[in-house]
């Protein structure tokens, strides 16, 4: 049977790839993935938790909106990377050294 601390170290596991990909990769686009793995950590927790509340079903609500918002800020962040990249010519971020005109 699949307890709750099973739930919790594949999490946690999860969490731990995406925290590495934030901080080791040098290219944009990777550490926006990164986000979103930690983001979806996250809400495997959410829905773990929930699971053992039967009777509000917090969790599974609260995890209803992080996905939602998750979603919103990978488009935001997606546009803004297009955006630099049409500038710079580079998804690099140490390459990109002013943001102003």
């Amino acid at each position: 049977m699949i307890t709750l601390t099973h739930f919790l170290v594949v999490s946690a596991c999860i969490f731990c790839i995406g925290l590495y990909a934030v901080l080791a990769k040098k290219n944009a686009i990777m550490i926006l993935v990164g986000i979103e793995l930690m983001i979806n950590a996250a809400i495997l927790n959410f829905v773990a938790f929930g699971k053992y509340d039967k009777i509000n079903y917090g969790g599974q609500i609260f995890a209803l909106f992080a996905i939602v918002l998750a979603a919103a800020a990978v488009a935001v962040g997606l546009a803004i990377i297009l955006n630099v990249y049409r500038y710079y010519k580079t998804v690099n971020p140490d390459q990109i050294r002013e943001l102003k005109d």
